[in-house]
């Protein structure tokens, strides 16, 4: 066999095991293997027999290693989509857990809303000396619509509770408990401000909430993600809504790798995405991390009035 026959010998087998399958190579490499044998037998009554010997040996290597390196690079590639497949699921999993919890606060608080106009929808016409039936009737209709949305409610939002959930005892936290969790945030370590601008007013319990979560959001991962660093939290009553802004500084401390890096994020985008509003979440010039949103917001009642800026 002559050098430029088993040069291109190998070229071939180098280009077939790269672009298919390793198990095609290797039937293409026994049955040129073959039929060198056989032709060599035949032309030359088996003197060649050394040289399609070396080039089994030679292709037979050269074979293998391209085989290797195709193998490792398929499973290189299958890992790369298994993580991607894993980080969508992961993804999916933490939007689902976050929607879940988001109805489980939702149901404590418009159950608690229903209740009370059940209540007082049954209590109105005590109020009113002799009233007239259709009165009467009406407040009926009101507590009866009351149940049955209550009941309906608890039907629908149990799906999604867990069987070891438990409602707290306790009502949902609102912005007027915001100072208690800067006083908590500050134990562990983060000297946070707080800036309040605006009328100050009752907003819907919903948003109230939503915006206690963000913010406590907020500042769990600057504890996470900042140690050492200090936070300002902003909270703005402006017309027809109301403006948030946490802020961190960079770390001062090392920072311990997080597990649950971006989850956080994805809980707050959902609260707000639920109430129609914008946020945005990114890192500033300085180093550390904003997060800005606006909630739309109608006042439901009176509140204290003026801008007010507080230290925590």
């Amino acid at each position: 066999m002559g050098a430029s026959t088993f040069f291109s010998h190998l070229v071939v087998l180098f280009v077939v095991a790269a672009r298919t399958r390793p198990r095609t190579a290797a039937w293409m490499w026994a049955l040129t293997l073959l039929l060198g044998l056989v032709v060599e037998g035949v032309v030359t009554g088996g003197d060649g027999g050394s040289s399609t010997a070396a080039m089994a040996v030679v292709s037979a290597f050269a074979l293998l290693v391209v085989s290797l390196v195709q193998v490792r690079r398929e499973a290189q590639r299958e890992v790369t989509v298994q993580r991607t497949v894993t980080a969508v699921e992961r993804d999916r999993r933490t939007l689902l857990e976050e929607r879940t919890t988001i109805a489980r606060e939702l149901h404590d608080v418009v159950a608690h809303h229903m209740s009370v106009v059940a209540i007082q929808a049954e209590a109105a016409p005590y109020r009113v000396e002799n009233p007239p039936p259709e009165l009467e009737q009406v407040f009926v209709t009101i507590r009866e619509n009351a149940v049955a949305a209550l009941t309906e409610l608890r039907r629908v939002l149990g799906v999604v509770r867990a069987d070891d959930y438990e409602a707290p005892d306790a009502p949902q936290p609102t912005l007027a408990d915001l100072d208690r969790l800067l006083a908590n945030v500050a134990d562990a370590g983060l000297v946070t401000e707080k800036a309040v601008t605006g009328a100050v007013r009752e907003l819907p319990q919903g948003v109230e909430l939503s915006a206690y979560r963000i913010i406590q959001e907020a500042l769990s991962n600057s504890l996470r993600h900042a140690p050492g660093a200090t936070a300002r939290v902003e909270i703005g009553y402006v017309l027809g809504g109301l403006g948030l802004r946490v802020v961190n500084g960079p770390p001062t401390a090392p920072v311990k790798p997080s597990p649950g890096a971006g989850h956080g994020i994805t809980g707050m985008r959902e609260r707000v995405a639920m109430l129609n509003g914008e946020m945005t979440a990114g890192a500033t010039a300085e180093g550390g991390y904003e997060v800005t949103a606006f909630i739309p917001a109608q006042p439901t009642g009176s509140g204290a009035s003026g801008a007010v800026v507080e230290q925590a």
